[in-house]
């Protein structure tokens, strides 16, 4: 668990619902062009299909429906920013359920549409400070809802990867609360001020242990591109072949952040 952070980010919690919304909007009309044999597809993410990758954005959402089930937790013990180091404890559950959702909906754009009408139905019926039990501790609702930002880009990617031309388009608020949240996390998970970690137009942290710098061109500087950072950071791309590949600048000696990331595993 990452240790002891400055003061979290505000996000807006009326922007990211359009955040949200917007992004599953965009896989939702990709999801409706796939032929058969395209949801038949392999993905980057072992043996899933393309139909059990669809199932699994659906869930981005119905995890909101789900959680809210759950008697609310009595006070918040979880931040944030410890939501990406402990999804991974859900990885086999998850990976279960993504396959029978698959088995179950044929029709996934129908699916699709009942998910996001739950999705929004529940959003209207809570605050935006209600508990939820997550597997980051718990956490106020509107925050949770950020941490859909994170899972919606990345699986758009992974759809992008597997079906060549599909080209699924990113909203433009959810790439920025997805890389913040992401940027953020790897500030908690490396303390410090010795490297600046430039992702624009988005984000700007400072974190590694060592001299802090405080004036002029500090002298680790890494940078790079929303979606490469995305995918360094959800373990899509490697630290070596971002920085051979030339997808990453990194100057200095404490610019290597390959034994960082992935952020989340």
């Amino acid at each position: 668990m990452p240790p002891a952070r400055k003061r979290l980010r505000a996000y807006d919690p009326a922007r990211t619902r359009t955040a949200v919304l917007a992004q599953f909007g965009n896989v939702r009309a990709a999801v409706r062009t796939l032929t058969p044999e395209q949801l038949a597809l392999p993905t980057r993410l072992g043996d899933w299909t393309v139909r059990e990758l669809v199932a699994h954005v659906g869930m981005a959402l119905t995890a909101v429906d789900r959680l809210l089930g759950e008697p609310e937790p009595v006070r918040q013990d979880g931040h944030l920013l410890d939501w990406p180091f402990a999804i991974a404890a859900d990885a086999d559950a998850i990976a279960g359920t993504a396959r029978r959702l698959a088995a179950e909906h044929p029709d996934l754009d129908a699916h699709l549409a009942e998910t996001e009408r739950r999705f929004t139905d529940r959003l209207d019926a809570h605050p935006g400070s209600r508990l939820l039990p997550t597997s980051a501790g718990a956490l106020p609702l509107a925050d949770y809802v950020v941490t859909r930002t994170v899972e919606l880009v990345v699986h758009t990617d992974d759809l992008n990867a597997a079906v060549p031309g599909l080209d699924v388009p990113y909203d433009r608020q959810a790439l920025a609360a997805a890389t913040r949240l992401l940027a953020d996390a790897l500030a908690a998970k490396a303390p410090g001020g010795s490297t600046e970690v430039r992702v624009p137009p988005y984000a700007v942290v400072q974190c590694v242990e060592g001299p802090r710098h405080t004036r002029g061109t500090p002298p680790n500087v890494v940078e790079t591109d929303p979606l490469t950072w995305i995918r360094l950071a959800a373990g899509r791309l490697t630290w070596k072949d971002a920085v051979d590949d030339a997808k990453v600048s990194a100057s200095g000696e404490r610019a290597d952040l390959g034994e960082l990331l992935p952020l989340l595993r």
